[in-house]
């Protein structure tokens, strides 16, 4: 594929899921903040618990990266899952499924490690995954399918990123908590959106 059609690829999949573009374009200024000036996401961007603050300090947290690699592994699952529920529900479905499950993850790695200094895509990507597992069980459409192999294989991942060998290959800690809260969010989300377009049809 050369430079133009790969340009215009990535032109058409961004007017597809603007949602999931969107997502992506801000996770990855996120990213460049922590690069070039972490004082400064540390102190405007990282997750704090007071409502005077305003909500958004409860996601913005979803869109600070600590490492390329960490940036392209989330937005590459973000892509992967979110551009489903965004063709099946729509880009405000997608985009109120992210703010809940994003909020509700920081939070719960927020109680669970008493520390503001995390961030990361991770727990909304395990939120999207819940979410497609429950309502691919109950509603039978190929959109919302995951690919073979999957969900057995991101279980695995964040099983084994509760072990101690991620924090010494990488030298830093995993927000597990956060991983498992937006699992169990979106499962929750997911069964919810499923019962209530089943009662509809």
């Amino acid at each position: 594929m050369n430079e133009a059609n790969r340009s215009f690829s990535l032109t058409q999949k961004v007017k597809q899921n603007p949602a999931v573009g969107l997502l992506a374009i801000l996770s990855f200024f996120g990213w460049l903040l922590v690069v070039f000036n972490v004082n400064f996401t540390i102190q405007y961007l990282s997750f704090q618990p007071n409502f005077g603050l305003g909500f958004f300090r409860w996601i913005s947290p979803i869109f600070l990266h600590f490492s390329l690699i960490h940036f392209a592994f989330n937005c590459l699952w973000l892509g992967i899952l979110g551009e489903k529920i965004e063709n099946f529900a729509g880009s405000s479905h997608l985009l109120s499924v992210v703010i809940i499950s994003g909020a509700a993850s920081n939070f719960i790695q927020y109680l669970w490690s008493g520390s503001i200094y995390f961030g990361g895509m991770s727990g909304v990507v395990y939120a999207l995954l819940g979410y497609l597992w429950v309502a691919s069980k109950i509603i039978k459409s190929d959109f919302i399918a995951l690919p073979p192999g999957i969900f057995g294989f991101m279980i695995g991942w964040l099983i084994f990123c509760m072990t101690p060998i991620i924090p010494f290959i990488f030298g830093s800690g995993i927000a597990n908590a956060a991983h498992l809260g937006g699992l169990i969010i979106g499962i929750f989300l997911g069964l919810l959106f499923s019962l209530l377009k089943v009662r509809e049809s």
